[in-house]
């Protein structure tokens, strides 16, 4: 039968033509590859893969089998080549002798890089035992919602004989026991006593297939969770409008728009340790979870699989709330939920922890339910928000089918009980049991899960911040919004322009990530304009720590005279538009009540009057003093002050080819009149830096490094300034 045919939601992704040319090792990539290539398989960074292959021994050219498994925090999705740790199997079986009982099992770790085949240095998993003493040549160990579901359900062992028996499978089942050498020798002594086995379900954990070859090894993995989808989703559908106890809640019509009034307020309370980046899902699976009767009592459970609370913790945060519009309400309730859990986080971090346990990590959830309106998920960048969202909906879909295999009441003793916690340790509800929260703290504060921490790189200096530079898509603006992205922060680049600001926005995703950037229009005359473009930014991350405005205008005409209109629209950008997006994104920065900052655009013309930029230099004294009276009104948590440069030509749309010209005819300055744009500006530029004490053009990446410095966190204690950015313009010299 062709694998297609036994396939009801998953598709066979192998091509033969292309699997024809790869060697062994380029083989477990690609496979590897196509099964972390659809999501209901398993999760991003979860699940292991691995091959036992044959290869010359580096040191005596002896022939010598390695196992080749994914390294220590990979992703099967994206790994390549050189992400597989590799090991001698026969060093690393060895181990057995040495192994003196499961409490000594983390002493084990230390030994793997001591059986490190040649010079690989990739750290090893702690699924290598797990792979290395089972017997077979090509081993897949993964987490799809469909098998943890069945791992998960306190019937589990009678509807895997179920399951069995309508499939023509021989799964075997193994009682809950943290990942480590330990369940490696329960692995091996499973498959010893049940010859002909071709799958393990580990209880509360996930699955294990196999096969003889790569190709062998990919179709039953696919065809066992497909199988395992079947078989779950039918007892789903069974379940119909009782699925979670039935619907207690409904959705709200303007859900979204409570999330966005709701966001940065929720923002803020969970950053009191450290900031974090937000993520919003309002999947029908989530609105179905988060809107049922039994939706908090399943979230106060936990979660099962390691792979899940790893990032969104022993549990999320489930917030009681009658939905309605009622946000003031709702800031209580979360509120109240939010001490809560973290007293609950407290006394199970007090409850477990051992003199040699990892200090208390930071007691808030990264996960937040909210009835009728969705789930909030966090974390330190956008792509790891959406990540823990993604297993918490993962989550979502091992309750929905656990609860659904349920057939009447809890039997006496869990499957998955055995010798790492009894019967009595875990907690059951409509069939779905959690891991026991002495378990899930070995594994979260597991001293190797923190050394995965410690080997993460440092954090920028404006990591899990929020930026948004309006002007963002020409000049110092778009300077500002890429030297933020190589600093570490998000950025939301706003322009009228939006089209320029894609641009931008592209560029800073190539520095910092796919997620690290989005664009938004924006029209700073216009309060719903503004007030548009920062929900969108709150949309995207959640909240907003730095605004910068480089936008402004410069009047001019044919014959020199500036129109009221010209002069009314030169003091309503320049000026006034400042104080609406001040006031308006005040609002946000006051729901978040973190440390912020504002740092507005003025110029050396605000001390330097001159001859036909009235206009202009008056907008930009206004500015000035708006900088001054800005930081005395929101202070203290806001910090507000503003950089004064000289003449930027170099990028600024202030500065079209036919000002350039004027400008080196008014000064008398020889140019080619076919000259490009950039030698001409390079020429005026030139010419106003002799004006200067350094001599040197003022560029947009200094301004950019001076509006950074005031707004990040090495000025914490400078407020109401502005920087002058010239050069060394002794006529901008303070009076």
């Amino acid at each position: 039968m062709k694998t297609q045919e036994k396939l009801r939601y998953l598709e066979d992704r192998w091509d033969d033509q292309v699997a024809k040319d790869l060697d062994p090792l380029e083989l477990l990539r690609y496979r590897s590859n196509l099964l972390g290539s659809d999501l209901r398989i398993t999760n991003f960074g979860g699940g292991n893969t691995s091959s036992k292959i044959e290869g010359v021994d580096p040191l005596d050219g002896s022939r010598q089998t390695a196992l080749w498994i994914k390294g220590s925090g990979g992703d099967i999705g994206s790994i390549q080549r050189s992400g597989f740790a590799v090991l001698y199997l026969s060093k690393l079986q060895g181990l057995a002798n040495r192994y003196r009982g499961v409490e000594f099992e983390d002493e084990m770790v230390e030994m793997y890089p001591l059986c490190a085949f040649g010079n690989n240095t990739v750290a090893a998993s702690i699924d290598t035992p797990l792979h290395g003493f089972l017997p077979f040549e090509h081993i897949d160990h993964l987490h799809p919602d469909w098998a943890i579901a069945l791992a998960a359900s306190a019937n589990g062992r009678e509807k895997m004989e179920e399951f069995n028996r309508q499939f023509g499978h021989r799964s075997i089942w193994v009682p809950w026991q943290r990942p480590g050498f330990e369940l490696g020798m329960m692995l091996r002594k499973a498959v010893d006593e049940n010859p002909g086995c071709d799958g393990i379900v580990l209880g509360g954990h996930g699955l294990f297939t196999w096969g003889n070859t790569q190709r062998e090894c990919y179709v039953n993995t696919i065809t066992i969770i497909d199988q395992l989808g079947q078989f779950v989703l039918d007892h789903v559908e069974r379940r119909g409008a009782n699925l979670f106890g039935g619907s207690k809640h409904s959705t709200l019509g303007n859900r979204r728009e409570i999330a966005l009034d709701i966001f940065p307020f929720l923002r803020g309370r969970l950053s009191a340790r450290q900031r974090m980046i937000g993520n919003f899902s309002d999947f029908p699976e989530v609105l179905n979870f988060v809107n049922s009767a039994d939706a908090e009592k399943l979230a106060h459970l936990g979660t099962s699989c390691p792979d899940h609370f790893i990032r969104t913790k022993i549990r999320p945060l489930f917030v009681a709330w009658e939905p309605s519009n009622d946000i003031s309400s709702l800031k209580t309730r979360v509120d109240s939920a939010i001490e809560k859990y973290r007293a609950e986080y407290r006394a199970y971090y007090e409850s477990f922890a051992r003199p040699d346990s990892p200090k208390m990590r930071d007691a808030n959830p990264t996960v937040v339910l909210i009835p009728g309106v969705g789930m909030f998920s966090f974390g330190k960048n956008k792509s790891e928000a959406r990540i823990t969202g993604e297993f918490y909906t993962n989550a979502i879909h091992v309750m929905e089918g656990a609860t659904s295999l349920g057939s009447g009441a809890t039997p006496a003793d869990l499957p998955q009980a055995g010798p790492a916690a009894r019967t009595e340790a875990f907690s059951v509800h409509s069939n779905y049991v959690a891991l026991p929260p002495s378990e899930a703290f070995r594994i979260e504060y597991w001293q190797l899960e923190e050394a995965k921490i410690r080997r993460q790189p440092p954090e920028k200096e404006l990591s899990r911040r929020i930026v948004v530079v309006v002007g963002g898509g020409n000049g110092v603006g778009r300077e500002t919004a890429l030297l933020a992205a190589q600093r570490g922060a998000h950025v939301v680049v706003a322009d009228n322009n939006f089209e320029a600001a894609k641009l931008v926005a592209d560029e800073v995703r190539r520095i910092g990530g796919k997620e690290t950037a989005t664009a938004v229009a924006i029209d700073i005359r216009e309060r719903g304009a503004i007030r548009k473009a920062l929900r969108e930014a709150l949309a995207a991350y959640g909240g907003i720590d730095i605004v910068a405005n480089t936008a402004a205008i410069f009047p001019s005409s044919a014959d020199g005279r500036i129109s009221d209109g010209q002069w009314a629209l030169t003091l309503d950008v320049n000026v006034t538009a400042n104080y609406r997006l001040a006031e308006e994104v005040a609002q946000i920065l006051r729901e978040q009540d973190l440390d912020a900052s504002i740092v507005l655009t003025s110029s050396a013309n605000a001390v330097v009057p001159k001859r036909g930029s009235e206009a202009y230099d008056v907008s930009k004294a206004a500015v000035s003093h708006l900088v001054r009276e800005l930081a005395i009104s929101l202070a203290p948590k806001i910090r507000v002050n503003g950089i004064s440069p000289a003449t930027v030509v170099k990028g600024s749309t202030m500065f079209p080819r036919e000002r350039v010209v004027a400008s080196l005819t008014k000064y008398g300055i020889a140019h080619d009149a076919g000259a490009t744009d950039e030698q001409l500006c390079s020429r005026l530029s030139d010419f106003y830096a002799q004006r200067t004490l350094t001599h040197q053009p003022i560029n947009p990446e200094d301004c950019a490094a001076a509006i950074l410095f005031l707004a990040g966190p090495q000025s914490r204690c400078t407020a109401g300034h502005l920087i002058p950015v010239d050069g060394g313009l002794t006529e901008a010299f303070l009076r």
